[in-house]
């Protein structure tokens, strides 16, 4: 399908890769990984063209179409959400514009004319178009992927220009999602989304139809769905049957067998060494000595990476806190009348937590961080912190912050460590900075290496509470690992927005979960944890039995792993609670149920019809006259205009059905 052959790139004496070579199958799940810089984002830039190689080429197959996702860069304006994503279908859209045009000029032709008959030769070809795309199913289609990604009804009418940088991410991955090219590259697609995007996200590239090349810092996320990994590092590429974690372990062993075939080759090449120092001058084993000569000028050198020293980074030692670290007393946070993202909420942050931040993007994490770390005012409620904390804060747009005129070394330099002897360099080591790198300029940094630099900055000063709002997304593997290593020794408190469940998994012992429209939700262990006890909770709700039985409201917090429990209740009024649920079960979800399925009947109907009148639309010799043949096709565009409102109302009704059942089933 795609074959990559001989490529070779190098800037300067700087080698990327050489010689590379490797081919993408159908139906591929490819992984590529390695350190930042590594040529992964290169090779997808020379794959599509817009990076010309030194050497090689990229062969694919005819009619292979190569989507890519780049990690950043990305805009959209002028249009509509929902404009920009039917654009996905360009060709289709064009071929219904000109049945549109047909339509107007058939109202003005002769039905008896010869061109009034060939525009219904025309019309016919072009509904026979439109029914292999199933133009019908356009807009349900991008309804779906749209909400799966985390848009909402309401966004479907706002401008593109509206929207954020993630945001306008979803909206390029949502368009490549529709035109299912037959390779999807996808560069770091996960950086902007949260948790509840990316399962979605991976739920759908699992049974994509189509090749994936994927580069991710997501170990969870390249374990899922790929099945190859192609590892970039030193001006090499080596190819590894399976995931990244099988790729973890089959370079180790790689590596071990390396060293052990260079320590054989260098006593071999050793013993040919000493044999010509000694005989080479003696006429009865010179000719030998000449062999060995000749022999170690074909041997080829096994040559081993020097890994250089393991740069470990450690946070200044935290003072002692008291253990009341943060207490939110019935704190509101309201942007707006109908923005209420914090609404009347107790909670207190404890010495020694280790909390995930988690949640679909708007529900309030970066509104909780910024409010927490006193960048923002609360619209009411009290927030008070414990005795001695000192509290450092990471946010997404740290790095405006930044002094433009300062070199990366000079900014950590200027940090104040009270006393802590902490090797500036090597920090920057830990965040990619490596050998002159640590002289380049605020100002001539790439946004991921500002975002890079504002984290080590702000990693460095004392404190014991942290705040970082997504401190992964511009890190590569090792850097990832550095970081947790660093957390998990960390002797203050922390709480860390993320949605990279690999990171945070080893580090927390608490989820906090922020929900539209709902109180947030504590949940007690780690991420993984947390994923369980939500897919537990949807089992039991796609269950009958369940939407039936007894259940806690969403405020009250008695399911497993949650805080707080109804165990002071008696079973009089546990018993009350539970009619009450019901109630509000044969009130609130029967009317949704019976509306779900009476669309599904009309649709059913519509479609029936449809069939009938495109068989019927072959065939010219039924129309009897002119305003017969009009009719028709009025109540042809008529059918197809209901039967697309059906399914958006379809998908519509279950999303409603869905958050009521969840609200309900809590």
């Amino acid at each position: 399908m795609l074959a990559i052959q001989n490529v070779r790139i190098q800037y300067g004496s700087r080698v990327l890769f050489k010689d590379l070579s490797f081919v993408i199958q159908g139906k591929e799940r490819v992984a590529c990984v390695g350190p930042n810089g590594a040529g992964k984002s290169t090779l997808m830039k020379v794959v599509i063209g817009k990076i010309t190689p030194d050497g090689g080429k990229i062969v694919k197959a005819k009619a292979v179409r190569v989507g890519y996702l780049a990690q950043e860069g990305i805009e959209s304006t002028g249009k509509t959400l929902m404009q920009e994503a039917e654009s996905a279908f360009g060709d289709v859209m064009e071929i219904q514009q000109r049945m549109d045009e047909l339509v107007s000029d058939l109202e003005t032709l002769d039905h008896e004319s010869d061109e009034y008959s060939e525009t219904l030769d025309r019309m016919a070809d072009l509904q026979n178009q439109l029914e292999e795309h199933d133009i019908s199913r356009i807009r349900p289609r991008i309804e779906t992927i749209l909400r799966g990604l985390g848009f909402k009804q309401a966004d479907f009418s706002r401008m593109t220009e509206e929207f954020s940088g993630g945001w306008q991410m979803r909206i390029a991955l949502s368009k490549l999602l529709l035109q299912e090219p037959e390779v999807l590259m996808l560069d770091e697609p996960t950086n902007h989304l949260d948790i509840e995007a990316q399962r979605w996200l991976e739920s759908y590239l699992r049974t994509y139809r189509g090749s994936i090349l994927l580069i991710s810092h997501d170990r969870a996320f390249l374990d899922t769905l790929c099945t190859r990994t192609i590892a970039f590092g030193h001006g090499r590429v080596e190819e590894y049957a399976g995931n990244y974690s099988f790729y973890e372990k089959e370079s180790i062993i790689r590596r071990e067998q390396l060293e052990k075939a260079a320590a054989n080759q260098k006593r071999e090449i050793d013993k040919a060494e000493d044999f010509i120092n000694r005989f080479r001058a003696k006429a009865s084993k010179a000719k030998q000595a000449q062999s060995r000569i000749k022999m170690l000028e074909k041997v080829e050198r096994i040559e081993l990476e020097q890994e250089g020293p393991e740069i470990k980074f450690k946070f200044p030692p935290a003072p002692p806190s008291g253990q009341a670290v943060v207490k939110l007393e019935g704190v509101s946070k309201h942007y707006s009348s109908d923005k209420k993202i914090i609404n009347n909420w107790t909670h207190t942050i404890e010495k020694g937590d280790r909390i995930a931040v988690v949640g679909v993007n708007g529900a309030g994490k970066s509104t909780f961080s910024r409010v927490v770390a006193g960048k923002e005012e609360l619209t009411s409620g009290t927030m008070t912190f414990g005795h001695n904390v000192i509290l450092n804060h990471f946010a997404q747009d740290q790095a405006e912050e930044l002094n433009p005129n300062l070199t990366a070394l000079e900014t950590l330099e200027e940090v104040d460590t009270r006393g802590a002897k902490i090797d500036k360099r090597s920090i920057l080591g830990c965040f990619l900075f490596r050998g002159d790198d640590v002289f380049k300029s605020v100002s001539v940094l790439s946004g991921g290496e500002r975002g890079r630099l504002a984290l080590a900055k702000m990693l460095l000063s004392p404190s014991n509470f942290l705040v970082l709002d997504e401190p992964t997304n511009h890190l590569d593997m090792q850097s990832q690992a550095r970081l947790r290593s660093a957390l998990q020794e960390y002797e203050g408190t922390f709480a860390i927005v993320s949605h990279n469940r690999d990171f945070l998994d080893p580090l927390v012992n608490k989820v906090l979960e922020f929900r539209v429209g709902a109180p947030p939700r504590l949940y007690l262990g780690n991420v993984s944890y947390y994923l369980e006890k939500r897919d537990e909770e949807e089992r039991e709700l796609a269950r009958s039995e369940a939407i039936q039985g007894p259940a806690v409201p969403a405020n009250e917090p008695a399911k497993a792993g949650l805080t707080g429990s109804l165990s002071g209740a008696n079973r009089k009024e546990q018993r009350r609670i539970e009619a009450e649920i019901r109630q509000k079960r044969t009130k609130v979800l029967k009317p949704l149920e019976e509306k779900l399925e009476g669309i599904e009947e009309l649709i059913a109907d519509l479609e029936k019809t449809k069939a009938e009148m495109v068989v019927r639309m072959d065939d010219l010799s039924t129309f009897d006259s002119k305003e017969e043949a009009q009719l028709f096709l009025k109540r042809f565009r008529d059918n197809e205009n209901i039967l697309e409102k059906a399914y958006s109302d379809w998908s519509e009704v279950s999303e409603d059905l869905e958050k009521v059942i969840a609200e309900i089933g809590e």
